[in-house]
């Protein structure tokens, strides 16, 4: 309560993921148990990229880009986190306006 950098509710965070809390009933029928957990996993990279200030549409396809064509590794993966990818991207721009 002190801190002022926090907020004190969560009306974010309750906003990003109610579109997910209304298609409950649509993600019944994911196909499989694979299927659900891989709408999970894209469900939360693009909230996470939505959070972060990042088009999700061109993060994925720079991410899917990236992974098919062999320029990130597989040890790499960790490089394309929207956190990650963000802070690369930003810095690159910097370095073009420089």
């Amino acid at each position: 309560i002190d801190d002022g950098r926090i907020e004190i509710d969560s009306n974010t965070v309750e906003r990003s993921i109610k579109p997910i809390g209304l298609g409950k009933k649509k993600y019944l029928f994911a196909g499989s148990e694979g299927g659900a957990e891989t709408w999970g996993i894209l469900a939360s990279l693009i909230n996470t990229a939505k959070l972060h200030d990042m088009d999700p549409r061109h993060y994925l396809t720079d991410v899917l880009e990236r992974i098919v064509s062999g320029r990130t590794k597989i040890n790499q993966l960790h490089l394309l986190l929207p956190w990650n990818w963000k802070a690369e991207r930003d810095g690159s721009e910097a370095k073009l306006a420089a």
